[in-house]
């Protein structure tokens, strides 16, 4: 059995293998819509979410497939002491896969070892976030039509973005990847990401203040909101929550194919008049990440050979 966990859990061929067959599911959605029928996903929140709840559940539904589960760590158990492996336990009883959320880093991984279902990690405090990531490439390759030879800044909140740190990851496997990290000295990358991903890996990278002096050499820009929740000071969060705000006049530094990403909720890093702008590609984002999750639930569930038996190979690689 195959959980997802962290951006790396996935080889590059199964990686290759979901998003293809995202792909072929925005072109014939129809194939897909009752591949899941009779089948559960719980959806188990301990942490706030509009996106990714609603888009797993959507996922599902499109499916053909019922959702269950909980929004808050408020209205389950845990409210009044349950572990997380015992809620696991239990939800596995009634569910066929778990999506989970949790302010907890390492939650999921240890959900997963005591799940009897595939677990999802769908955020791990400021840890990782792979089905955003998923989403994240899926976007990349429709608008750049590659994943490799880019130059890729990511701004803002780079020290707690969960969605940053899988990014990353995921994008460390790729030829001739470069990295723009924009952010105040409090807000910098984690040093792991630094050491045990940039630099083990030999990717060229630069860390900068200033967003107007190097927007002009990105093809992708990730903008990323700072996370009120992750700050223990109010003052520190108000002094840094409006140090980046991408507008009209930064973007027209931009390459003219230079697209815009955001793993959303935008507070106002993003000015709405970027919107607009045919490079602004936030909204997309949030629509490819309803496919890219339902390719991730048929390969986990083993179901997506119902429709292209010839994929079957790497269902095999998935258990091994």
């Amino acid at each position: 059995m195959k959980h997802l966990i962290d951006p790396m859990d996935l080889s590059m061929e199964e990686l290759d293998h979901i998003l293809n067959l995202a792909q072929d599911i925005i072109d014939h959605k129809e194939k897909y819509s009752e591949l899941c029928k009779g089948k559960k996903l719980a959806t188990l929140f301990f942490e706030p979410s509009t996106r990714t709840r609603l888009s797993f559940e959507a996922a599902m539904m499109e499916l053909g497939g019922n959702v269950l589960g909980f929004s808050s760590a408020s209205s389950s158990s845990s409210s009044k002491g349950e572990s997380v492996g015992d809620t696991v336990k239990v939800v596995s009883c009634y569910a066929d896969i778990i999506a989970m959320r949790h302010f907890k880093e390492g939650a999921p991984m240890l959900a997963s070892m005591k799940s009897d279902v595939p677990i999802i990690n769908a955020g791990d405090g400021g840890h990782n976030h792979p089905t955003q990531t998923l989403a994240d490439l899926l976007t990349i390759k429709r608008e750049k039509g590659r994943l490799d030879n880019l130059v890729i800044g990511f701004c803002g909140d780079l020290m707690f973005g969960r969605t940053v740190h899988s990014l990353i990851k995921a994008m460390s496997r790729y030829e001739n990847i470069s990295f723009v990290l924009i952010s105040p000295d409090e807000l910098k990358i984690p040093d792991y990401i630094r050491t045990e991903v940039i630099e083990k890996n030999n990717i060229p990278y630069k860390e900068v203040s200033s967003m107007e002096d190097v927007i002009g050499e990105l093809d992708i820009l990730y903008m990323t909101r700072v996370q009120r929740e992750r700050f223990f000071s109010e003052d520190e969060y108000l002094r840094m929550k409006d140090f980046y705000i991408l507008d009209e006049d930064k973007m027209a530094l931009g390459k003219p194919d230079m697209y815009v990403l955001h793993p959303l909720p935008r507070v106002n890093e993003i000015s709405v008049d970027v919107d607009n702008d045919d490079r602004a590609a936030y909204f997309k984002q949030v629509q490819f990440g309803v496919y890219v999750r339902m390719a991730l639930i048929l390969t986990l569930l083993g179901l997506d050979t119902a429709v292209n038996p010839s994929l079957a190979h790497v269902l095999d690689s998935l258990d091994a």
